[in-house]
């Protein structure tokens, strides 16, 4: 997949166009892409996604915006995986936050991209102000398919939806929502190894956004490129023992593995939420319930 940091000044091929934030790749957001990938071979189209960051509602309000289910990586890294030949990731500032409904057709839609096809959600709007509707861009001449939303037993699938399965520990629903495991990627860094001094060395993966939409202690698997799935127990939060006012991190026990894989990009596959986090007397206790931790994880995968 080719992915833009800018428009182009001119456009090089007709495309079939699905537009939005689609934070978290859920079954809606899926309904949307394998639709475009039907009209992109059915029109032969250049198969292509345009998508904002940051997010508007981070731009607009950043301090009640939502949190993320994904970094801009790892949804670049979904829309491949959903056969998109072409993501343009749009800058979100003033100047394109204050363009006009008309100006972003003409501008973007038409001058940029040559979109011939355009895909979008039931709720979609554009422009300043969000003044821009479907029915705008069909009277611009434009083709444009709005999907309705998926329901999964009588729940609408919404990116908020997921946030609310995560935040409560639900990973079933949030699964049923996906149509896979949530999970977050990122390079194995070096840490404070504080985990080996504990005896129980860790991976710690990098995170690209500091409000992670769940917290706590779970059953994991690491994918690797080189080793393949590992499984573990995992902390994602801000480990108040060891620190004060510490960011959240993302650290993996790994169970019976002890080889180097810093630098790799890997991705934490969350199965089974184990407890909440939280804060313990000393290190001995702390060490004492990360025993416990990791037992309940490997009996999770035993009875798996």
């Amino acid at each position: 997949m080719q992915i833009f940091r800018h428009l182009p000044a001119h456009p090089d091929a007709p495309m079939a166009l699905a537009i939005g934030n689609f934070d978290g790749m859920h079954l809606g957001h899926q309904a949307i892409l394998h639709r475009l990938s039907e009209e992109a071979k059915a029109n032969n189209l250049v198969c292509s996604l345009l998508t904002f960051e940051p997010h508007p509602r981070e731009f607009f309000n950043p301090e009640n915006a939502p949190v993320r289910l994904a970094s801009m990586r790892e949804k670049l890294e979904l829309f491949a995986e959903q056969g998109v030949e072409r993501s343009y990731v749009c800058h979100f500032d003033a100047n394109f936050a204050a363009m006009s409904a008309a100006d972003f057709i003409d501008q973007v839609l038409r001058n940029a991209l040559d979109a011939r096809v355009i895909l979008v959600g039931e709720d979609f709007r554009f422009g300043a102000k969000r003044a821009g509707t479907v029915q705008d861009l069909r009277q611009a001449g434009f083709t444009v398919t709005s999907l309705p939303n998926v329901q999964v037993d009588g729940v609408r699938v919404s990116s908020t939806a997921v946030r609310q399965a995560l935040a409560s520990g639900n990973l079933i629903q949030a699964k049923k929502l996906l149509g896979r495991d949530y999970s977050i990627s990122g390079h194995v860094v070096h840490g404070d190894k504080q985990g080996r001094v504990l005896g129980y060395p860790t991976a710690n993966v990098q995170m690209h956004h500091d409000k992670p939409p769940l917290t706590g202690i779970y059953a994991v698997k690491l994918s690797s490129p080189d080793e393949g799935d590992l499984p573990g127990v995992a902390s994602l939060g801000v480990r108040p023992t060891m620190k004060q006012d510490g960011k959240p991190t993302l650290e993996v026990h790994l169970f019976d593995f002890a080889r180097d894989i810093y630098g790799q990009h890997v991705r934490v596959h969350f199965l089974k939420k184990i407890r909440d986090e939280e804060k313990f007397p000393d290190l001995e206790a702390l060490k004492r319930q990360i025993a416990l931790d990791e037992q309940a994880a490997r009996e999770y995968f035993l009875n798996e």
